[in-house]
């Protein structure tokens, strides 16, 4: 990205100063490497964000930023209802809560490594991954209403997982005012048995070690220490996602001209919140953040039935699950008044400082868990939301590396059976139905995780907490 259309405000925030059809400024929260590094297509979504009705403060980028549909990957926008603010299909994305949740374990690498092959393989053989997956679940018409609108309070009265872990998910894992009625059959179809599944792309399973802990307070109230081992779930919403996408996509891109809503890309089809069109779209995106909690739930089951059979009386708790690409509704302090926005995050995490109510109890003098997944065979890290956030990015903060390479150019980088072969000689082990699926997220193909942590922490956005090293890693 050309840093001379840029106004640099400290040494990871730089303006995108408001000119043309902009609202309000672009703001990106990045070392100059990192933004140097960016494609120019982000300042120009970050632009084109910042002309849509409504509007609040700024079009934010995170530091793992980079080209996406409508909106930047790792793009946070805030909207006014009031004042004729809009929703945006793009500005969620597609795959809908997309997300992250850690579990603890107990254990050490010592007992993984004693049983580090058993573990992977009974892992594949019971979490399915891969495009088309499908798992043991059929849901008819009553179960699939019931879970779009219970989300994983349903799979927990279902029997998936325990009603304990509904403490560590954002809105106690059930998005309120889903409207399973806004989702269409064919969304629905493609769900019916997809449940407690991986699917393809970034998706993955991670058995990983605390391998550093950068703040003790906050570690220990998250349960962690070095050498300690957690497991890591990255999916979201699956085909029913993607298909509520599309159809909200083009309905908005009709409706928008109606609407007097000039867009200057039609990825960034939108309405008005206040419109029956945004009503409705907000009712199926609720659902399926429903079904993205539902998802992971189901998943952590079936994962803690695996290492039941590995490790007899392994517990697996929830440290807590984080999701990626939503529209909320919240309250945000702007011009010293409190005012309720609905804040889009794509690719982007929410990170609410200390004392937020909405933190489970033993989390609210550190703040909130953010769970960032690195690239397959590198680094994650936990974050906590830090103070003040709220403020700089409406409680954001990054949530992955970020793609540097595009999945084609990845191919022809690399062949997926010699990066396994590669990894495993790391101490690294991958399962995945797909040689061509690893080859497409070979670790070069992302940013260096480790320096959006750093930035985003140096930014203000969350604070560094642990480093986690992958040891088994089960890949869509």
């Amino acid at each position: 990205m050309d840093l001379n259309k840029l106004r640099q405000h400290g040494d990871f925030e730089w303006e995108l100063p408001a000119t043309g059809r902009m609202r309000v400024p672009g703001v990106i929260f990045a070392s100059r490497e990192l933004v140097a590094a960016m494609d120019e297509k982000v300042a120009e979504q970050v632009a084109n964000v910042a002309g849509l009705p409504g509007i609040v403060a700024a079009s934010y980028a995170m530091p793992d930023a980079h080209w996406g549909y409508g909106f930047p990957i790792g793009g946070v926008a805030a909207f006014a209802a009031e004042d004729g603010g809009v929703v945006s299909a793009g500005g969620v994305g597609f795959d809908i809560s997309c997300g992250v949740r850690t579990l603890l374990t107990g254990l050490k690498r010592a007992d993984i490594v004693a049983h580090q092959a058993r573990l992977a393989d009974l892992l594949f053989a019971r979490i399915p991954a891969g495009v088309g997956s499908t798992g043991g679940i059929r849901l008819d018409a009553a179960g699939m209403t019931a879970m779009l609108k219970g989300g994983a309070r349903w799979a927990v009265q279902e029997g998936y997982g325990l009603a304990a872990d509904l403490a560590h998910i954002e809105e106690h894992g059930c998005a309120a005012g889903a409207e399973p009625t806004a989702v269409s059959e064919q969304a629905k179809k493609r769900q019916r048995d997809e449940m407690g599944t991986l699917g393809s792309g970034n998706h993955y399973l991670e058995v990983q070690e605390v391998s550093e802990i950068f703040d003790a307070a906050a570690a220990r109230a998250y349960g962690l220490a070095v050498g300690d081992v957690v497991v890591s779930i990255h999916c979201g919403s699956r085909g029913l996602g993607h298909q509520i996408g599309t159809d909200y996509l083009r309905e908005m891109a009709i409706a928008a001209p109606a609407a007097g809503i000039a867009l200057p890309d039609r990825e960034l089809a939108c309405a008005p919140i206040q419109s029956a069109l945004g009503q409705r779209y907000l009712g199926a995106m609720r659902a399926g953040i429903n079904c993205a909690l539902a998802n992971r739930q189901i998943l952590t089951h079936l994962t803690r039935q695996a290492f039941a059979a590995v490790f007899p009386g392994a517990q697996l708790p929830l440290l807590y699950d984080v999701s990626h690409n939503t529209c909320k509704e919240e309250t945000h302090r702007v011009d010293g008044q409190q005012r309720r926005l609905f804040v889009h995050r794509k690719g982007a995490t929410r990170a609410c400082g200390p004392g937020h109510a909405e933190l489970p109890p033993e989390y609210a003098k550190v703040g909130q868990p953010v769970l960032i997944g690195g690239s397959m065979g590198t680094a994650s890290y936990i974050l906590a939301g830090a103070a003040g956030t709220e403020e700089r990015a409406f409680g954001s903060a990054c949530h992955g590396a970020g793609r540097a390479m595009s999945r084609h150019e990845a191919t022809r980088r690399w062949q997926g059976r010699a990066l396994i072969d590669t990894l495993a000689t790391c101490g690294i082990l991958i399962r995945s139905p797909s040689a061509r699926g690893v080859a497409e997220e070979a670790p070069l193909a992302y940013k260096d995780v480790g320096a959006v942590v750093d930035a985003s922490a140096h930014a203000g956005l969350a604070g560094k907490v642990a480093r986690l090293a992958p040891l088994v890693c089960i890949k869509g």
